[in-house]
C-alpha cells in the first residue's frame, strides 16, 4: 500500500550509535511512547550472546534511562519473545517485568501477539506467539480506544432486556481488540484482523532477522499518543517504529548501533517521506484459503 506525503513539519530521525549514551542526551519526559523490541539473547548478528543475567544487567541500565526520558502520561511497549539456552526456555517477559516494577511503572496489560509462522521445534511445540508489556509510569496516561477498535462479530446485536432495549448492543466504531492481538476465523468467509510477523513474503520484509511489522507499531502509537507526540525506538533496526509514528502524524526517534540497519531505515523513511514505500496496512485480513484453494486440499501423496 503506497501512502500520501506526510506533515513536513514532523520530526523523524535515526540515530546510528549505543543506545544508553544516545539516551542520556535526551531531557527528562521527552516522549510519551517508547516502543521497542530489545534483542533476545540467541546470538543474532547484532548481538553477543552472554549468560542470561549479563544481558538482564545490560538491558536495566537502559531501562532507567527509558524511565526517566518518557513523560507522565507516556507509556512503554517492551515486545519480547524467550531466550533458549541447551534447550531450556526463558520467559524474557518474566525477567523484564521484575525490572521494571523495579522503577516503579505499573503494568497495564500483557499482551499476546499470536502469529502463524515462526521457528519449527523438534523436541518441543513450536512457538508461535511473543509478548508485549505495556507498562505506564503513572495512573495518568493516555489510552484512546476508538482510534484503535476492531469489526465486531456481531455489529447488528441489540440489547434484548433494559433501558436500552432494541437499542444496539456495541459500539459503532467496533469492538476492543483485547490484549489478545491474533487472527480469528469464523467460518471460510469471515475473519478478523491479524498482524503477521515478518517474514521472507512479508510486504516489509528487508534484510534485518527480526524485522517489527509497522502495524504492530501503529496499534501502540495510536491508542497510547497523541498527535504531535514523540515516540522513541531505542532499538530502531529497520526503522518501523519511525514509519509507524509518521504515517498517524507523530515525531519520532530511533536509535541503532548497527550501520547498515541505519542505511535500510534512513532509505526507508525517505522513500516513506516520498509516498513510495510499501508497506500492510492496519486493517488488511489475514488471507484464509477456501475449501477450493489448491494449498487447502491435502497433498494426493499424503493419502
Amino acid at each position: 500500500m503506497l501512502f500520501d506525503l506526510v506533515d513536513p513539519s514532523l520530526e523523524a530521525k535515526i540515530v546510528c550509535g549505543d543506545a544508553l549514551s544516545t539516551l542520556k542526551t535526551y531531557e527528562d519526559g521527552k516522549f510519551d511512547l517508547i516502543v521497542t523490541s530489545p534483542p533476545y539473547n540467541v546470538g543474532k548478528e547484532y548481538e553477543v550472546k552472554q549468560s542470561i543475567e549479563n544481558y538482564l544487567s545490560t538491558q536495566e541500565e537502559i531501562i532507567k534511562e527509558l524511565v526517566r526520558v518518557v513523560s507522565d502520561q507516556g507509556s512503554i511497549c517492551w515486545q519480547v519473545g524467550n531466550y533458549i539456552e541447551k534447550g531450556e526456555v526463558f520467559p524474557l517477559d518474566i525477567y523484564y517485568y521484575q525490572i521494571f516494577k523495579k522503577y516503579g511503572l505499573q503494568l497495564r496489560n500483557r499482551i499476546i501477539w499470536y502469529f502463524g509462522h515462526g521457528l519449527q521445534a523438534k523436541r518441543r511445540f513450536s512457538g508461535r506467539y511473543e509478548t508485549i508489556l505495556w507498562f505506564s509510569k503513572t495512573d495518568n496516561f493516555i489510552f484512546n480506544l476508538d482510534d484503535v477498535r476492531v469489526p465486531s462479530k456481531y455489529p447488528g446485536k441489540l440489547n434484548y432486556k433494559g433501558d436500552k432495549k432494541g437499542q444496539p448492543s456495541g459500539n459503532p466504531l467496533g469492538k476492543n481488540p483485547s490484549d489478545i492481538w491474533k487472527v480469528v476465523v469464523q467460518d471460510w468467509e469471515n475473519e478478523l484482523w491479524d498482524i503477521p510477523n515478518v517474514k521472507a513474503n512479508h510486504i516489509e520484509k528487508t534484510n534485518h532477522p527480526c524485522q517489527f511489522p509497522v502495524e504492530l507499531v501503529e496499534r501502540c502509537v495510536l491508542a497510547l499518543t497523541e498527535k504531535g507526540s514523540w515516540v522513541l525506538d531505542p532499538y530502531a533496526g529497520v526503522g518501523s517504529t519511525i514509519i509507524g509514528s509518521l504515517k498517524n502524524g507523530r515525531n519520532s526517534v530511533g536509535v541503532e548501533k548497527e550501520e547498515d540497519y541505519c542505511r535500510i531505515a534512513t532509505e526507508r523513511i525517505q522513500r516513506f517521506k516520498d509516498g513510495n514505500l510499501k508497506t500492510r496496512s492496519i486493517d488488511r485480513p489475514v488471507h484464509v484459503p477456501s475449501p477450493n484453494d489448491k494449498v487447502a486440499q491435502k497433498p494426493q501423496s499424503w493419502n
